[in-house]
């Protein structure tokens, strides 16, 4: 592993333990050159996930973009940091284990939106208005209405 303040290549593992989300492993690292301490995280990865967009153009699936997306949706929501991980992770296994290396993007953004649906409604409605690529506040309240529904009224 590079040592991200010096960039040499020659790093020893000092400590590993399960990460929080029990699906990763955290590594404190020290770099023999500068001394340098830092962590690094290792995850299983099943198979290498190629998207599909829209559009047919075929681009590697990228589990950050997936995470930056998500974490906007939730972004000022009472949605814990280790439950969107865990969310995370799940969506990850779902798309590895679902046999085929080419996902379509509309089948992951399906997937996103169940997800986000079973934990945050606002966040579901956020990611579903980029997703469906909303144009007026027209889309919304369609959406919604759409929703109410489903949404169990608070007392």
């Amino acid at each position: 592993m590079r040592c991200p303040f010096c960039g040499n290549i020659d790093t020893q593992v000092k400590d590993s333990r399960p990460a929080e989300d029990h699906v990763s492993i955290r590594r404190r690292r020290n770099c023999a050159a500068c001394g340098g301490r830092f962590t690094t995280y290792e995850r299983v990865q099943l198979r290498d996930l190629v998207v599909i967009k829209t559009n047919g153009r075929r681009e590697d699936f990228d589990r950050g973009k997936l995470e930056r997306s998500i974490r906007i949706a939730l972004q000022k929501r009472p949605v814990e940091h280790d439950r969107m991980d865990q969310m995370i992770s799940g969506i990850v296994r779902r798309l590895e284990s679902m046999g085929e290396t080419d996902v379509g993007s509309k089948q992951i953004g399906e997937i996103v939106m169940e997800a986000l649906a079973r934990i945050d409604t606002v966040a579901y409605v956020r990611f579903a208005s980029v997703y469906k690529n909303f144009q007026a506040a027209d889309d919304f309240d369609k959406f919604v209405s759409e929703l109410r529904p489903v949404i169990p009224k608070e007392t």
